[in-house]
Order: C-alpha cells, then sequence, then structure tokens
C-alpha cells in the first residue's frame, strides 16, 4: 500500500515532532502495509515553508534513518503547499515538490473556510504547463462541503481530489464521513491517503479505510483507489471515473 499524504518529515511542521515521533510512525505504517510515504510537509501555509531542496534533503536523510534501524519502508518527496496565485509561474518551480517529484502531479490545499476564487484558472494554468493538481482533503473545506459542485466543477475540468482515511471512517464526524463517502461515490475522489501527523491524535487509519472502502463501495473500486496511488507516484495517468453532481438538498440543513 502507497500513502500519498503524510507528515512524517521530522521538526518541520505540525507533523512528527523529532525523529522519534517519525520512526514510530514509520513502524505504524508498516503495521498497517504501507510500503512508500510521500512526504507532504506544509509549505506557505502560516509559519511553515518547506521549500523544494530543504524537502528533497530531509527525505534522504530519512530514508536513511530508517534503513539504519531496519523499517522496511520508503519515503518519497512531496509537498502539501497551500493554494497561492503564482503557483503555475516557472519561478515556482524552485520551491515547489511535484508527487515523488515526477513534475505530474501536484497537491494542492484550500484554506480551511473557502476556496479562492482564482483556483480554477489557476489549475488550468498548471494543467497546460502539464502538472495535475491533486486537491487534498476536500471534505474539511466549508465552502466545497455546503457547495459540492464547486469539486465537481474542478474534477470535471480536469484536476483530483484525495479523501482523509479518518474522515472516511468517520473519526472527523458523521457529517464530514457522509460527504466523504459521496465524494468517492460520485467519482469526485480517485485517493485515500492517512495525512498522518503521528501514532496518537492523527494516526494512519489506512486498514480501516480500506476496509470501509470494500464494505460500501466493493472490492473493485477499493483495488482501483489504491491502485491510483501507485500511478500517482509513477507519474501515470489514473484511473477517474466520469464524476456526477451531489444531489442532497437536505444536507445543508444538518449544518
Amino acid at each position: 500500500m502507497i500513502d500519498i499524504h503524510c507528515h512524517i518529515l521530522p521538526g518541520i511542521d505540525d507533523g512528527a515532532h523529532d525523529e522519534q515521533v517519525s520512526l514510530a510512525m514509520a513502524r505504524q505504517a508498516v503495521s498497517e502495509g504501507i510500503t512508500q510515504i510521500v512526504a507532504t510537509p506544509h509549505h506557505r501555509n502560516r509559519s511553515w515553508d518547506n521549500p523544494r531542496p530543504s524537502v528533497i534533503k530531509r527525505v534522504k536523510s530519512l530514508n536513511q534513518l530508517f534503513q539504519k534501524n531496519q523499517i522496511g519502508l520508503t519515503v518519497l518527496p512531496g509537498q502539501e503547499p497551500r493554494i497561492f496565485g503564482e503557483m503555475a509561474d516557472p519561478e515556482a518551480d524552485e520551491e515547489l515538490v511535484t508527487v515523488n517529484d515526477n513534475k505530474k502531479y501536484i497537491l494542492v490545499e484550500f484554506p480551511t473556510h473557502h476556496v479562492p476564487r482564482y483556483a480554477q484558472q489557476l489549475f488550468f494554468d498548471l494543467q497546460v504547463k502539464g502538472i495535475i493538481p491533486v486537491i487534498v482533503h476536500p471534505e474539511r473545506n466549508e465552502e466545497i462541503v455546503a457547495h459540492p459542485d464547486i469539486l465537481y466543477s474542478f474534477i470535471t475540468d480536469g484536476a483530483l481530489s484525495q479523501v482523509t482515511a479518518a474522515s472516511l471512517i468517520g473519526i472527523n464526524g458523521k457529517k464530514t464521513k457522509k460527504r466523504t463517502q459521496q465524494f468517492i461515490e460520485n467519482n469526485l475522489s480517485q485517493f485515500v491517503a492517512s495525512d498522518a501527523h503521528n501514532v496518537t491524535e492523527r494516526p494512519f487509519y489506512m486498514q480501516e479505510a480500506f476496509l470501509e472502502l470494500k464494505k460500501e463501495f466493493g472490492r473493485e473500486l477499493a483495488n482501483t483507489i489504491r491502485e491510483n496511488a501507485e500511478l500517482l507516484i509513477k507519474g501515470e495517468p489514473v484511473n477517474k471515473e466520469e464524476p456526477t453532481e451531489i444531489k442532497d438538498k437536505k444536507f445543508l440543513g444538518i449544518f
């Protein structure tokens, strides 16, 4: 299993505080059947800036630490940049890290409360450049949750999205679980990842999430989503079905 979103690099954001936490996370990941993790430190998010040179260096160092401790886990370079208007500019290439440094996919985080109006044009510009944006945890964005047609528009226009394992199994609440499952059911999300930050408050939950996928949507879809993570890190086209709009007029009333 491959986890495409994890804050396992030590001491650089709100993820692993130090190497001991990184080691504990690695052991927990292996126990869940995870063999590769894309390290995705926050970038341009409040007080956290983790530009490309630093990420590449730290990923190499963490892999050496895992090898020294005989942990069968490989860390791949990545990043979780908060969306900003210049992401598609050539100058941004020096600071941004695509998934596994493959120049094909990049994770993008929205602010919690809204979706910037320039996002659609930015996503178009990124795709013209040959880079497909992957929206992380859309189920945690208040505007998308209230108006899922926003996500539908992004996916229709070629973007992808990744929901969080904890959201899928209900750790983040029943309403979030419902919306997360709707995103998967309507082909609006193509990936499930841990967004793990530690082994206590925000662990992996990946095994539980894929069991939930099989239970709710069947083995075939669960396997497709699992395969998509592998295709993503290879920079290959992922499995993507035609998205459909979510129609639930009563949903807003439960907030």
